[in-house]
């Protein structure tokens, strides 16, 4: 069974008539622009999974996006970041967070290895960012990272810069994705109709100790790049703040994006983070090929 029961703080509803709130702020129906839409959203999910998006303090809109869902005992993120250089960038990347989270929870339910389906989610995104274009001059574009946290270890795929960390309780964490960059860290790999058919790269880890999956977009890595720097602001954040017992992670986004917006706040900041138990003895979980 998938379970999709987010709580979120969102805006969503137009204020002027009622109507929906597109992903660049007008509204479907009457057209109004609602201000600060989408500046700070916070969603969560039953077993402790929380993500945190603000706009920053220098974009006009949230072109990032986040997802969540659980299907049986997989829960499942993604995380997307619109192409700033890209049209409607904040409308490809909520399509795309949604449409791959959705996918990824439905081929796991359905027993496929989480390898498999964390590809084949990658590429159901793509093509439906790929749907939106009016042109290949015109091609709304965005970034892509998704994870799977389950009782057999943690799996990672990425299309882009927005990265996935193991943060562990103890011990050292580490980064589970490598930029999609070529020279001056210009964006090599993206989801697009000017992109082509997604090959998203794919990484799994057995943790020994429970902890956190944290997927991110570049405006928090960029201010904080390790997996030390990032558990530890999250962590003396949840000292710090006296986080509810079943909301640690939602506290320790908060801290982060936070400290990333004290930095300067450039870009759109997003941080996800999946809890974690230890793997269950048995044979290490596999990586897919790159």
């Amino acid at each position: 069974m998938i379970d999709n029961n987010l709580d979120t703080i969102d805006d969503s509803v137009c204020p002027a008539c009622g109507g929906t709130v597109a992903p660049d702020a007008r509204c479907w129906d009457c057209g109004a622009v609602r201000a600060g839409f989408r500046s700070h959203v916070e969603i969560t999910l039953a077993g402790g999974a929380a993500g945190v998006s603000d706009r920053g303090r220098h974009r006009g809109v949230n072109a990032d996006a986040m997802a969540l869902a659980t299907a049986g005992p997989w829960t499942v993120g993604v995380v997307c970041d619109g192409v700033s250089m890209a049209p409607r960038g904040e409308r490809a990347a909520r399509l795309a967070a949604d449409v791959g989270a959705a996918a990824l929870a439905a081929r796991l339910t359905e027993g496929v290895l989480p390898e498999t389906a964390l590809a084949e989610s990658a590429v159901r995104a793509g093509r439906a960012v790929t749907a939106l274009a009016a042109s290949s001059d015109a091609a709304p574009a965005c970034t892509y990272a998704a994870g799977i946290a389950g009782p057999e270890g943690i799996w990672s795929a990425w299309v882009g810069d927005s990265r996935a960390y193991w943060l562990p309780d103890e011990g050292p964490g580490m980064a589970l994705t490598e930029d999609d960059t070529g020279e001056l860290d210009v964006l090599a790999a993206w989801l697009g109709a000017d992109a082509g058919e997604p090959r998203p790269r794919t990484r799994s880890y057995r943790p020994a100790v429970p902890g956190r999956l944290l997927l991110c977009t570049d405006g928090l890595w960029r201010h904080l790049p390790t997996a030390a720097a990032l558990r530890d602001v999250a962590d003396r954040g949840t000292r710090q703040r006296a986080a509810p017992p079943d909301r640690p992670l939602l506290i320790g986004a908060r801290a982060m994006v936070d400290h990333a917006l004290a930095a300067g706040g450039q870009d759109n900041i997003t941080a996800l983070m999946l809890p974690v138990t230890a793997a269950r003895p048995g044979p290490p979980a596999g990586t897919a090929p790159a």
